[in-house]
Order: C-alpha cells, then structure tokens, then sequence
C-alpha cells in the first residue's frame, strides 16, 4: 500500500515537472489543481459507496494520474494560447474553455466507455478487478467538473504569460525574493535542527520540510525558470515548425504513410509471433512468504504429524540460515486449517496434515536477494521422505483461482473413479513433462474407518432403537450439550462425553452401558457390545460431486520458471488420445477455467467498448469518416504494444494485459478527437470567412493547410497529455520507490526499484506506455493523413455535386 501511495507522489511529481517546462510553473500549478481536486471529490464519492481504499483502487488512482490532467492540460493550454495572442484573462477563460468543451466531454466519455465494460466482470477475478474501473470512472468524470468549471474560475483569476521580464529592476526584484525565501527558509531549517539536536523532542520532520521549500525554490528560480523560458522560446517552435515540415511531406504521399502503418501492423504481429513469449494468467512476484504443506497418510495421528514436522523444521532451519536477514519467521501449524487454500477443499479434521510458513522481509529490504531461490532450496530439501507428501508454494496473488494444473474427472462409478485417476496420474507422470511439482488427487483410499455394526434382532429383542445406540456413540465420541452456564452477560455451554481415555478406546466404547427403560417399563441396562459388533476396514478420503456428478480432481503446482500455460498444453493435447471408459468425462478447469472465460470477457469487452466509443463519436461528429479515422488508431495503437513486448520482453498477463489493451482504447481515442475538432473548427471558420456551405467546396490547398495548422496547434496539448499519462505510470511500471514520508520524519527516502508492485502491475502499466508511445505519433501524422484521404475520396465520389472555388 505505502509503495503504491509514493508511486501517485512520484507521478505527480512528474506530470508537474513536464508541465511547468511546456506552460511554466504558475500554469503548471494550473493544470495540477485537477488532480488533488479530481481524487478528493472521488475519495468522496467512493467513501459515500462504501468503498474502503485498497490496492485496487490506489492503482486506479495511479492509471488515472496522467488522465486526470488531460482535460485540464485541453482548458488550460487553449486559455494560455488565447492569452499569448492578447486576449485578458477572462476572456481567454471564456473562449478557452468554450472552444474545447464538447471535445474533452466526448473525449471523457470515450474514456468512460472503454472501463464501463470491465466494471461488469463476472467471477472472482470480476470481483477483484471491480475496484479498478469504478474508481477510474469517478475519478475521471470529478476531472472533466473540475477542467469544466474549477479550472477557468482560477485561470481567470490567476493566470499570466510567465515570461522573461525585460526590464532589468523588475529582474533583480524577482531574483532577490527568490533569494530572501530560498536563504530564508534554509536558515529557518537550520534553527529547527539546532532545536532537533538540543532537545528530546524530535523537530527532524519540520527541519526537513523547510529545507526541502527552500531547495525547492531556489532550484526552481535560478535552473527550471530559465530552463522552461528555453523550452518555450527555442525548441517548442523548433519542434513545431518540424512537425509542420514532417506533416507536409505525410499528406503528399497519405497512401505510402497508411501502407506503411499497415506493413508495420504485419510486421509486429509476424514480431510478436516468432518471438514466443509466455502467456501467464496473473503475474507472479516475488513470494512473500512460502508455504510446505505436509500430509502424512490417511489416519495418522497427530503425534505421528509432529515428529515428521520436526525433522522438515531442521531441513528447513538449514537453508534459511544464511538467508537470515531476508526471513522474518518461520511458523509451524499442525492440524486443523492446514490445508493449501488453493486446493479443492476438504471436509473434516485433518491430524495428518501440517503447514510449515517461511515469512519474508518487504521486498525493498532484501538487497536484491530472490525469495524464488529460497523457495527452490526449500523444495529441493523436503525432498526423499517416503510416505509423506508435501508441497511448496508461494503465497497467493490475486482472487483465488485454483491450481494452475487441475484436471476433472467425471463419473458415476466411484470405485472405477479413483482407480481412472490413479491411472492418469501414473500417466502423466511417464510422459515426464519438466514443471510439474507433483500430481495429487483430492480423492484417497485407504482412510482407516471403524464401522460398528447393530444386530437389529437383539435390539428389538431389548427394544432398542438404531437411533438409542448410534446416539450413545456419537454423545461419547463428540459429546453433547445438555445446559448452559451463565455468568454475567456470557453463556458458555456445558457439554457431556466420555474422558479422552475412554473415548479413544474401541472396548471402552463398545462396554458402556445403555440405561433405558424397555416396552413393560422396566428400567434396564445393558453393554453396547451386546447389541453391536465392530469391524476395521477402509474407505476414501471424500466423495465429491459436481453438478450432480461425481467428480475427481487431479492437481499440481508448477514449478518457478515453468509457464503454466505451456504444461496444460501439453497434458491437454496427451488426454486427447487417452483412451477414458465409456461414461467418464474430464475438463481442465481451475487456474485455466479462469483464464478462459476472463480472455473471452476481456474480448467481448473491447468490441462493447468500441461500439459505445463509435456510438459517442458519431454523435459528435455526425459522420462515418471522423469516427472511422479515430477506432483505425485503436487498432494502430497496439502496434506499439506487440512491438514493446517484442522488443522488450516480459510476460503477458491474460488479466492486466488485457484490461491494459481495454484501457488503451479510451486513452487513445481522446487527443484524436481533440485534433479532428479543432481541425473541423478550422474548415467551418474558413467557409465562414468565403461565405461557403460544405467542406467540398473550399480549395484542396485550404483544406491542407487547416489539416496542418490544426495539427500544429494541437501539438503541445496531445505532447503534454500523452507524455503526462506515460510519466504518471513510470514509477510504477519500473518499480521506483521514493518515500517521501520517511524522508521528511527520518531524512531517509528508502529508494529503490522493484519491489511486488512492479511485478504484479507492471504489465498493465508497460501496456499502456507501449501503446499510447506509439499511439502519439498515430495522433499527430496518422489522424491528418486519414482526414486528407476521406477528404480526397468524397472529393472525388461527389466531384459534381459541389462547386468548387478557386
């Protein structure tokens, strides 16, 4: 939690550095009003729901970091653009606002649209991942109140053109209070660490917190300042007039660019397809802390269960030893609730069973160290113990989704059942497929059972009921609750059984005697064991059904550095030609049941994203073309994650992978619109300006050259809000920790990269950056080449419908 809460920090950071370098640092402060503002007013809404705050919904609020300024970054640059050309502060807040209203509420919507669907997930896995698009959706629509009313109320009150001042006393003004605050607030840190040092009390936090302002300021005044007046005066025109050059040669040649990103679609998948990467259903960290599952066999007791335990406890105290400063604990449980959680459950008390857990320290406290490798080690060492089985895993990621090897088999013949199952697994062991840690069945035989068997000819002979005899067993064995003791306000309860060694002997038992009075009304009593026999024999563990059916379990973990996937494959492709007798049936479910049925959501999800997204933009747009240009760059889009995948490699994950891709088609959408209306804007200006009522009828040229300012005007904000969204997932895609609470109170950042974190969201967090990377440059050259093609094609289809002027 603390990870993910200075991973938004550090995003925040960030986006306001990259802000105050395109629009300085006042309007920087501007556009970053909107995130403390968007989250409160969600934190809000999500308290008023019930929702309590948890990973899910801090990595929603990350996701949603360089989101929540994109619509601000739309109001504010177009307000400060106004400004440059001379207009006042409110009018520039009034025109502002008003040119990019309808595009950043159509933009907000596409957004909204694409996370509506996930927010409709089914399963455990829907349950988990709910948090994430509810919380998205809040917090984005509280953005588009506060780009639409907060923003230019402040704007017009505060913003200004922060530029270089000529004269040179107004200069030197700025430099000496930029002075006096930085050296004032530095001095003041300096007298709370001669108050830290001299007394008890701690004054650390506020020593710190000035020295930061002063640093602060100073670093702001006399390096950023002067760095974002170059910015701005040298390279933004710079880069400006060069995409205005690289634009004009795209639209000479449109059909060469659009082949060219077709060939690059083929080319990444052919990429992508060749560099065989593994497909995992979730990612998979560092463990947190490992489990060994010890199961003696069916009827042991629990002394039995100890000693054993004992000897894997020093096997295990063996390897942990030199890892001493990276494990915390080591605990031992045994009976009861010992179970892997993960498996499929099992009824009853369980003597036979132990859990042995190595805790670890946080990840930012190993020294790089891989708890992988100890949990290998650990595997490695409770090997050779005949008779005893047992299993190491590590701690579960995610909702629980069964083990990521788990076959069912079904059938109505439970003896043929078992022994079907013995059969596979003996089976799929000689195919010696590398991976698998070991198969087991959630069915045994051999659990030792006493069955005590009533004469019913001598009980009626006594008049004895089966019901007087097996209740007299059950009240020794397990007691029975006969009153209740009150004191005060608690009430605990009395219970009658016989003394423990009594009741864990079968003569005992069998040789208590039954008072009762028979049919005449004599009162009588007589030993069980003249009314009972009592025979050893044995049964199965459990007898499970499943939709009416009996049903076994085969299942197993898969080793580290083994691809789950991959190993199901595999016995899947082998069960195929096994030869199972007529009436049994089997399916894969578990970790893959859920894989599947999350891909096929994941999938529906997007086409109902892209159609409510089309659906919105020919509301807008009130027209095929636009909305036609805007879903080809969704699909140009995930060039940029194939070839990121391809390039850099990593795993794919069904779940954030997928939910990465559905988020992508919302973030892509909104800079594309932006730049089709402000580029319509300019067409209707110019018919306006020619007195003209169709696009058709203005000259090609004109259509260009307002294809090519629109693009050119458009550019700092699409920069601004793509690169924003890309530095606000950075800290978390990487793993970079910065605590900027323990740096204030202990002088101490605790810096570092990696971390649980990294490895569990990191695969959503690179999707994004891969997709939107790419999808800027789709935005600004891509979007102009389809529009000036649509044009080019109506021009040509309606060729004599509409005059043309010059």
């Amino acid at each position: 939690m603390s990870n993910l809460e200075n991973s938004i920090i550090s995003g925040v950071i960030l986006v306001v550095l990259v802000l105050l370098f395109f629009l300085g640092l006042r309007n920087a402060s501007l556009v970053g009003l909107a995130i403390p503002l968007s989250m409160l007013m969600g934190f809000l809404i999500l308290g008023q729901t019930g929702v309590t705050i948890n990973i899910v919904v801090l990595f929603g609020l990350i996701l949603a970091l360089g989101m929540l300024v994109d619509n601000g970054i739309v109001v504010v640059e177009n307000m400060y653009r106004y400004m440059q050309e001379g207009y006042s502060a409110k009018e520039a807040a009034k025109f502002g606002a008003g040119e990019v209203a309808v595009a950043i509420i159509s933009s907000t919507a596409t957004t909204l649209a694409a996370f509506l669907p996930l927010a409709f997930w089914p399963g455990l896995v829907g349950e988990f991942m709910y948090y994430m698009p509810f919380t998205l959706i809040i917090v984005l629509t509280s953005s588009l109140f506060v780009a639409l009313a907060i923003n230019p109320a402040v704007a017009a009150q505060f913003m200004k053109i922060d530029a270089r001042a000529d004269d040179i006393a107004i200069r030197r003004k700025r430099r000496r209070n930029a002075l006096i605050t930085g050296i004032g607030t530095l001095l003041l840190a300096g007298v709370f660490h001669l108050i830290d040092t001299s007394t008890a009390s701690s004054w650390m936090w506020a020593r710190n917190s000035f020295l930061i302002v002063g640093l602060v300021t100073l670093f702001n005044f006399f390096l950023l300042r002067p760095s974002s007046f170059y910015f701005q005066n040298n390279i933004l025109p710079l880069l400006e007039n060069g995409y205005r050059f690289f634009v004009k040669g795209a639209l000479r040649v449109p059909g060469l660019v659009l082949l060219g990103v077709f060939l690059l679609l083929i080319f990444s998948i052919y990429l992508i397809s060749i560099r065989t990467l593994k497909i995992e259903f979730f990612p998979s960290a560092d463990p947190l802390y490992v489990n060994a599952f010890v199961e003696l066999p069916l009827g042991s007791d629990i002394e039995a269960t100890d000693l054993a335990i004992k000897n894997l406890e020093q096997n295990i105290e063996k390897v942990v030893t030199p890892y001493g400063k990276v494990v915390e604990a080591v605990l031992t449980q045994i009976g009861e609730n010992t179970s892997d959680p993960n498996a499929p459950p099992e009824p009853g008390s369980s003597p036979n069973k132990a859990r042995i857990t190595v805790q670890f320290v946080a990840a930012q406290e190993r020294d790089g160290i891989s708890t992988f490798e100890i949990m290998n080690k650990i595997r490695e060492a409770l090997q050779g113990y005949p008779g005893i089985q047992i299993v190491v895993d590590k701690n579960a990621e995610g909702p629980p989704t069964g083990k990521p090897i788990n076959l069912e088999i079904r059938g109505d013949d439970i003896n043929q059942l078992v022994t079907l199952g013995g059969e596979v697994i003996n089976h799929f062991n000689n195919l010696n497929i590398p991976g698998i840690q070991e198969l087991k069945s959630d069915i045994q035989v051999g659990k030792p059972e006493l069955e005590i068997n009533i004469d019913r000819e001598v009980a009626r002979r006594y008049g004895l009921s089966t019901f007087q005899i097996s209740s007299a067993i059950r009240t020794a064995v397990f007691g029975r609750e006969v009153s209740q003791f009150k004191e005060g306000e608690d009430e605990y309860p009395i219970t009658v059984r016989l003394d423990e060694k009594y009741r864990n002997n079968v003569d005992d038992l069998l040789n208590q005697r039954l008072t009762f009075r028979n049919n005449t009304g004599k009162l009588i009593q007589i030993p069980i064991a003249s009314v009972a026999s009592v025979k050893y024999t044995s049964t199965y563990s459990a007898i499970k059904r499943k939709d009416l059916e009996r049903v076994l379990t085969i299942y197993s973990n898969v080793v580290a550095g083994y691809n789950a996937n991959e190993i199901v494959n595999e016995l899947r492709a082998t069960m195929e030609n096994y030869p199972l007798p007529t009436g049994f049936s089997y399916e894969f479910t578990g970790e893959q049941e859920q894989q599947e049925e999350t891909s096929a959501f994941l999938s529906a999800a997007l086409l109902i994203a892209v159609f409510l997204i089309l659906i919105i933009l020919v509301l807008q747009f009130n027209s095929l073309s636009a909305p036609f240009i805007i879903l080809l760059t969704v699909l140009f889009s995930t060039i940029g994650v194939l070839i990121g995948y391809a390039v850099f490699g990593g795993n794919i994950s069904i779940v954030f992978t997928g939910v990465g891709i559905v988020s992508l088609a919302g973030v892509v959408v909104n800079n594309a619109i932006v730049l089709l209306d402000y580029t319509n804007l300019l067409i209707k200006q110019k018919l306006d300006e020619l007195g003209l009522n169709h696009p058709l009828q203005l000259a090609k040229e004109d259509v260009k050259q307002a294809v090519i300012q629109a693009g050119s005007t458009r550019l700092r904000p699409v920069l601004l809000t793509a690169i924003t969204t890309i530095l606000g997932l950075i800290p978390l895609a990487i793993g970079f920790n910065f605590n900027f609470f323990t740096l204030i109170s202990e002088s101490d950042p605790k810096i570092f990269i990696g971390g649980d974190n990294a490895s569990f969201w990191g695969p959503m967090a690179w999707t994004v950056i891969y997709g939107l990377t790419f999808a800027t440059f789709l935005t600004l050259v891509v979007v102009p080449v389809l529009f000036w093609l649509f044009y080019r094609l109506k021009s040509y289809l309606r060729g004599g419908k509409y005059a043309k002027t010059a």
